[in-house]
């Protein structure tokens, strides 16, 4: 409203005010109406963006002495599915592991002149036949275990091939936990299943044996548990980690 328009009319309502003796104003005009303000949400109505998760570490590949506390255990047998309780017996020696020539038992202090290998034996019961049966060493560098861990693989690869109705490997796999912790096994096969000289396609292995090595550690793991693929990826995964 003008300026003028507003002068004329309170001069109006002052002159009506002397004559009745009440005075009347004219109304407010309307209140400016005050803006809405988007929201600041996002539009779908999400609510705010949840933190990225922080990444689990890379695990460090060994070094240092070899102890007891790097040997596959019970709860790893249990967590790749073995359920019966497990006795554990530990020992130092030359580490004797099985499958010399595919028909008997060699050592690591035979094959690489090692004389203190820590060596674990797992059973259900004190008196009986192990279900798996570990024995592992240092080196002096990664370099020369890594040396080791493939002469043990090479020597035991041989067993992929037997004479049919022989036990027999099946094919490597390989479990790689991180650069420098690394896991070969092989599953095994009963001769009853070697018909043609190697082992049956599309069959589970029953149990086998693992050629582990972490950083300057290195060891073999042999499983007579009958354990098939999953369960011997899941084993071999737990124990090159400890190593």
């Amino acid at each position: 409203m003008r300026t003028p328009a507003i002068v004329a009319i309170l001069a109006t309502a002052v002159a009506l005010g002397l004559l009745t003796g009440e005075f009347v104003l004219p109304a407010r005009s309307a209140a400016t109406p005050t803006p809405v303000v988007a929201s600041s949400s996002p539009a779908d109505g999400s609510s705010t963006p949840k933190p990225t998760p922080t990444p689990t570490p890379t695990p460090t590949p060994a070094s240092g002495p070899m102890t007891n506390r790097n040997m596959v255990t019970a709860a790893d047998l249990k967590e790749a599915g073995y359920a019966q309780p497990i006795h554990v017996q530990d020992s130092v020696g030359d580490g004797t592991y099985a499958t010399a020539a595919c028909t008997g038992e060699t050592s690591l202090g035979e094959t690489l002149g090692e004389r203190n290998a820590h060596i674990r034996g797992l059973r259900t019961r004190a008196d009986q036949d192990e279900v798996a049966h570990e024995v592992a060493a240092e080196a002096s560098s990664p370099e020369l275990a890594q040396n080791f861990a493939e002469r043990l693989l090479l020597e035991d690869v041989q067993c992929q091939e037997e004479p049919a109705t022989h036990w027999v490997y099946g094919p490597t796999h390989t479990v790689a936990v991180a650069p420098g912790i690394t896991g070969s096994w092989m599953g095994t096969y009963q001769g009853d299943l070697n018909t043609t000289g190697t082992a049956p396609r599309g069959k589970e292995p029953c149990g086998g044996l693992a050629v582990l090595r972490n950083g300057s550690h290195y060891g073999v793991l042999e499983v007579e548990a009958c354990l098939g693929t999953a369960a011997m990826n899941r084993l071999v995964r737990a124990a090159v980690g400890r190593l």
